[in-house]
């Protein structure tokens, strides 16, 4: 006989009482493994948000205007969905984390050094965001195996924005064709 699988979680407070229960048609244990790709989604997310940031204050040289400002595109982009994916951890019935130890430990989104070059910065942000691509593609494979079309259709939203970021960026390392100029 198959197993059965179980879609009700009761919520109960840190004394124990119950308090809800959780039913929305997904399995307990597809709604943690996709909370807890989410949360890594979240903390590569916010990590992003992070180094952008740090980047759109710091960057200097000759590009400095049109840098300054794609950067504060981006850094908005990236702080608007950390919510959106925290709130869709809640809706899943997990605790959604934060703090900088938390995000550490799930991100795979490293520091950078405090002075780079603004090409570098440039370099950094693309390899971020395809970072993110990846972490967002294996969550998104969760989604699809628990069959939580919220979280399908978030995902496919953020990948499509990364993915757009990092072509972005990319296009601004490319050397220019001088031939194809002449």
């Amino acid at each position: 006989m198959p197993k059965q699988k179980c879609y009700e979680t009761i919520i109960t407070r840190e004394d124990q009482m119950p308090i809800a229960t959780l039913n929305t048609g997904i399995s307990i244990e597809g709604r943690k493994a996709v909370a807890n790709g989410l949360s890594n989604v979240l903390a590569d997310t916010f990590c992003l948000y992070e180094k952008t940031h740090g980047f759109h204050w710091n960057v200097t040289g000759p590009m400095f205007q049109t840098l300054h400002l794609m950067f504060m595109e981006q850094y908005t982009d990236l702080w608007n969905s950390i919510d959106v994916i925290a709130e869709r951890i809640r809706a899943l019935g997990e605790y959604a984390p934060f703090g900088g130890d938390a995000m550490k430990k799930l991100t795979i989104i490293s520091d950078s050094p405090l002075h780079l070059r603004a090409m570098e910065m440039v370099n950094e942000l693309m390899k971020g965001h395809e970072s993110v691509c990846r972490t967002v593609r294996v969550t998104l494979n969760l989604a699809e195996e628990a069959e939580d079309h919220p979280t399908i259709d978030l995902l496919t939203e953020r990948l499509l924005v990364h993915e757009k970021t990092a072509w972005m960026l990319r296009s601004l390392l490319e050397e220019e064709d001088v031939e194809a100029v002449q």
